[in-house]
């Protein structure tokens, strides 16, 4: 098994300790290659501050899904319930597949989810990022230790 040493990275890096780890568990991930590919699914990023995962979901009700946000975590799980003429049908090719599934992303600070809407056998999971304005970039000035601005000096 290989591993990659960030620390070269994170010698300039305040506080990043959690992307570090993130990274690592996405490494080993993807080393185990257990990742689930049912159902299929994109995340597009639609302007600066907004994004959309578009999950195929065919065979799902709106009442089949679950959506849910807890921290970080955005976890979509699908049950269709098993209907009692169901076992009566004969199919020749069932392709369609409407089985069980649970989907986990992380979701970084701030990333709000706003909306899910179901549209042709597609969930669209809406989500914005909102950053407080507190957390937002300002620009600090620059004065002298005494407290006075500093002032500029032209040369003789």
């Amino acid at each position: 098994m290989r591993s990659i040493d960030f620390s070269p990275v994170f010698r300039s890096t305040i506080g990043f300790d959690r992307m570090a780890r993130l990274v690592d568990a996405a490494y080993q991930a993807s080393e185990a290659s257990t990742q689930p590919s049912y159902p299929p699914y994109n995340i597009e990023k639609l302007n600066e501050d907004s994004y959309r995962i578009t999950m195929a979901v065919a065979g799902f009700g709106d009442n089949d899904i679950d959506v849910t946000v807890k921290e970080n975590s955005l976890t979509v799980s699908g049950k269709v319930e098993k209907d009692e003429t169901a076992g009566a049908q004969a199919y020749l090719h069932r392709g369609i597949a409407a089985r069980a599934f649970e989907r986990k992303f992380d979701l970084a600070d701030h990333i709000v989810v706003t909306g899910a809407e179901m549209e042709n056998g597609l969930l669209h999971i809406d989500l914005v990022r909102e950053v407080p304005e507190e957390k937002k970039p300002r620009k600090i000035s620059i004065g002298t230790a005494d407290g006075a601005p500093k002032l500029e000096q032209k040369a003789a």
